[in-house]
This record gives C-alpha cells, structure tokens and sequence, in this order.
C-alpha cells in the first residue's frame, strides 16, 4: 500500500518541473524555427552594406531606406503588386469555399453511382505532385490564349481541384448529425436549400481553415505565379520580389527584405483573424 502510494506521488511532484522543462523546449524550438524571420527584420533595417558583413540580429546601424527604396524601385509601386496579389487570392479563396464545400457536400451527404471509387480517386489525387501535371495544364491554357492572365491560376479553384479541402469538409460534415437534414427535409427543404442553411452555418470552423490555407498557399505560390504571369503589369508580389535579385550579381538585398516584411503582412493578419476558427476547424476534422 505504501508502494503505491510513493508511485502516485513521484509524479506529482516532479510534474511542475517536467511542465517547465516541456515549455522550456518549445520556447527554444520556436525561436530556433523564428530566428530566419528575426534575421530579415533585422536585416531590412540595416544599411545594405552592413547585410552580410554583420549576420548579428542587433544592427549597429539602423536606416529605413531600404523600405522608402524598395517600395518604388520597380516600375510600379509595390503596392501595385500587392493588390495583384489581393485580388488573385481573394478569387482563389472564394472559388475553394464554393466548389470545394458543394463536392465535400455531395460525397458527405448524397448517394450516386461509384460514389465510393470517386471519392478514392479523389485521395490518391492528394498524393499527385502538382509539377506532374503543370505541363499538360500549361499547353491547354497556352492554346486559349490564358497565359499572362489570371485565370489559369483563379479557374482551377471554382472547378474543385484541391482534394484537400474537398476531404477536409467532408471529414466536418460527417460530423453534423443527419437528424438536421431529416428535419430540413420534412420542412420541405431541398438539398440546395439544406446545404446553404443548415450545413454552411455549422461548417464555419472547416470553411474558415479553408480560407486561411487557401490564403496562404496561394499568396505564396511563386513558381505558378511565376509560371504563367510574365508581363510585368500582371506580377504579383512572390513574382515581384524576384525582380530585386540580378544573376549578375547586382543584387537589392534591402529592399528586398523589407518589401518581405512588408509583403508577410497580410499573411500575418488574415492567420491572426481566423486562428481561433482554424483550431476548431483541425480540431473537428481529426486532421492534428
């Protein structure tokens, strides 16, 4: 008896310093994965000449050029890239929310032939790299004339091709109970109907994780981007930034980190609005 006793209590006494040690670590961890982001802020305030010959993270000189600098450097202000940027991600954001909640929908909630063998290929279409099918993507929009336009980026995403979220909504809408559904039906309510006043309102939480992934992932999409924006009227800021770096070695390394800062902002305050919805969002889906 008094064995056991002693064994219950080692652990509550060495729990305070195993939670202390636990944080400890974290904290540790997260300024290591932090450090690169320290280091840009730090370096867009420092004189460019000062970039590389002082990797510290406390500049010994300190100018905000490099920001006045970077902000007009191109032929455009950045902020014109940037609002390339909005409304490119705005679109896709919009498009995922609206495809990807009706197909989640359909395979969570009607029954249709094969309904089973479609909705596997659409999980092994997870696993499909996204290089494996730019070249085929890439000569169909050439041939209607898309390319320097938005659209080969923008389309895709009302067409329902990111499974993710698709198997995302799906996993959250399991988990509403169908007696909604039986009792929307009784009231007369059809699947259009159910879908836009029942399941949406309940869905938020899977719909806003799907927005900020959505939001994130494609402001950040330089190769794609990259890909099919070549005028230099239509780039968007990953695109733009590249245009600071010369492969002859006449580089804008200030101005380039600071129009990083600058262009991390939105990012930034679309995650810090929505973060509560995404936790719940992860959460309910059993993607942790």
């Amino acid at each position: 008896m008094t064995t056991k006793t002693t064994n219950r209590r080692v652990p509550v006494l060495f729990r305070p310093a195993s939670r202390l040690t636990k944080h400890a670590l974290l904290i540790v961890f997260g300024l290591f994965m932090l450090y690169p982001l320290f280091w840009m802020i730090s370096s867009s305030v420092k004189p460019e000449e000062l970039i590389f010959r002082e990797p510290g993270l406390v500049p010994s000189d300190v100018t905000a050029g490099n920001y006045t600098g970077g902000w007009h450097a191109l032929k455009h202000s950045f902020g014109y890239y940037l609002w390339n940027s909005a409304v490119l991600t705005c679109l896709a954001v919009v498009g995922n929310l609206f495809a990807c909640s009706l197909a989640a929908y359909a395979f969570a909630r009607l029954e249709f032939p094969l309904k089973k063998l479609w909705f596997a290929i659409m999980l092994v279409s997870i696993m499909l790299p996204h290089h494996v099918t730019v070249v085929p993507q890439y000569i169909a929009f050439n041939k209607i004339d898309w390319i320097n336009t938005i659209w080969p980026i923008v389309l895709p995403k009302f067409l329902a091709t990111d499974a993710f979220f698709i198997f995302l909504m799906v996993q959250f809408i399991r988990t509403l109970p169908r007696e909604l559904d039986e009792a929307a039906a009784i009231d007369g309510a059809g699947h259009l109907r159910t879908f836009l006043q029942v399941v949406m309102p309940l869905c938020v939480p899977a719909l806003a994780t799907t927005a900020i992934f959505t939001f994130i992932w494609t402001w950040n999409d330089f190769f794609t981007q990259n890909l099919y924006l070549t005028n230099s009227d239509k780039l968007t800021a990953p695109v733009a930034l590249r245009q600071f770096l010369d492969s002859s070695g006449d580089s804008s390394w200030g101005p380039m980190f600071a129009m990083s800062i600058v262009s991390l902002g939105p990012i930034f305050g679309f995650f810090l609005a929505g973060q509560k919805y995404l936790v719940r969002g992860m959460a309910t889906t059993g993607l942790k």
